[in-house]
């Protein structure tokens, strides 16, 4: 049995010569910082409502109940009842909850940041 060994090797994308260079543009962190802030209060506000869920046990069972009972309007009453100044859309099924909260920045106007809550309860 012969075996025949390569002599050469040649690389299958070899560009020596010819490297780019990609431009970006300048950094501006200011909308960056804003979003970092903006997520701060947002976390604060999720905060408030995961303390009320883990704490009081009558509040999530209401919670619970009008969620199992599909009544929309007693969750997100219940929800917005715990002095929250985000901006939250709650969605849920009978097996659990969904929190988003969104926020905008002060300045421009645009949706800067996001957080997500899902909690299961079956």
């Amino acid at each position: 049995m012969y075996y025949v060994y390569p002599l050469y090797y040649y690389p299958a994308c070899y560009h020596h010569a010819s490297r780019s260079v990609r431009q970006y543009s300048s950094v501006d962190p200011d909308l960056f910082q804003q979003s970092a802030n903006e997520t701060k209060k947002i976390m604060n506000d999720a905060n408030v409502i995961i303390d009320e869920l883990a704490e009081s046990q009558t509040f999530h069972e209401k919670l619970m109940q009008a969620a199992q009972a599909s009544d929309q309007n007693e969750v997100n009453r219940l929800i917005h009842s715990l002095d929250i100044a985000t901006e939250v859309d709650v969605s849920f099924n009978p097996d659990n909850l969904r929190l988003e909260f969104r926020s905008k920045t002060a300045d421009t106007n645009l949706e800067c940041c996001r957080l997500l809550i899902a909690l299961r309860w079956r």
